[in-house]
């Protein structure tokens, strides 16, 4: 299984990161130390990756910070152990432009890995955890919420495709959101084939 320390592998011996250290600092102050000279549109995944890079302690932090209520906690203290489905962030349309980062957890990985376009079933228990982070046109970054979803039993929640959708904000917060119209109808009707899952970029992806 490749975790945190492997993710991203592609670059992680041929970067030397610019950005200061994020303990510390204020969490405006540690995203401004990561801005970049170019739009969001611009990036390469070199420069999406790094851009991780210089964010992702930070995001962690944030994402752990206070009660998660009724999101599992275990899905926000695990999830960086779990099979890192991108080796670069990429932005995606279906999430406002965000550059996402996709983690599956053991239960999940197999199916999830295979990338499948038609047919695919995830089992009972999957969950996948999608960081985030914004650039503006100005290069300005932003760290952005935790998406996560959790496959549940068979007609547990059908108006979802028995997906559970949950989200973390930056600072830690769960958040309230309307699931249906805000999710999982974009997701079905995006993704309905491949049980409503988004993947990464083809060129983002990492090996299974």
């Amino acid at each position: 299984m490749k975790t945190v320390s492997s993710a991203i592998a592609p670059v992680a011996f041929a970067i030397t990161l610019a950005c200061v250290s994020a303990a510390g600092v204020s969490p405006a102050r540690a995203e401004a130390a990561c801005d970049v000279d170019k739009p969001g549109s611009e990036l390469s995944l070199m420069d999406a990756a790094k851009l991780w890079h210089c964010l992702n302690e930070d995001l962690v932090a944030g994402y752990r910070t206070g009660d998660k209520r009724w999101i599992p906690e275990e899905f926000i203290n695990d999830y960086r152990s779990w099979k890192a489905a991108s080796d670069f962030p990429a932005a995606s349309s279906v999430h406002g432009g965000r550059f996402l980062v996709t983690f599956v957890n053991p239960v999940g990985e197999k199916a999830y890995m295979q990338f499948a376009e038609e047919g695919v079933k995830m089992p009972e228990g999957s969950v996948l955890a999608k960081e985030s982070y914004t650039v503006d046109e100005k290069g300005h970054v932003a760290k952005g919420p935790l998406f996560i979803m959790q496959k549940v039993a068979d007609g547990t929640s059908p108006v979802t495709g028995d997906w559970y959708y949950m989200a973390v904000a930056p600072t830690g917060e769960p958040m309230a959101m309307d699931v249906i119209t805000a999710c999982s109808a974009c997701h079905q009707a995006s993704f309905g084939k491949r049980d409503g899952m988004g993947y990464p970029k083809p060129e983002a992806r990492a090996k299974p």
